[in-house]
């Protein structure tokens, strides 16, 4: 069973930066893919940013540039660090790792930005 911690997030201003942790426990392998995804009131969750082995990674458009996902996997924690920060950014961020049992989500925490 694998449980996914986020810490991270809270009250931000607009042009402001963000670092989110997320810090996983269970059978969790370094090709197991680990990302951030984001869900706006009345709006679908979408994938922020993902991160796989030899520490590949690939961006959501409205994230690319200034963000930047890590990952220790000694630690299978994942990181997220976002710059530039914009009031559309305001979301509920999950962490999730995929696997063969197919996905888990972290309890997401809150990110407010305010212009």
């Amino acid at each position: 069973q694998v449980q996914l911690v986020e810490s991270g997030g809270g009250s931000l201003q607009a042009g402001g930066s963000l670092r989110l942790s997320c810090a996983a426990s269970g059978s969790i392998f370094s090709d197991n893919i680990m990302g951030w995804y984001r869900q706006a009131p009345g709006k679908q969750r979408e994938m922020v940013a993902r991160i796989g082995s030899f520490r590949s990674a690939s961006y959501a458009d409205a994230v690319k540039g200034r963000s930047t996902i890590s990952r220790d996997y000694a630690k299978n924690t994942i990181y997220l660090q976002m710059t530039s920060l914009k009031p559309e950014d305001t979301a509920v961020y999950y962490c999730a790792v995929l696997g063969s049992w197919g996905t888990s989500w972290g309890q997401g925490t809150q990110v407010t930005v305010s212009s």
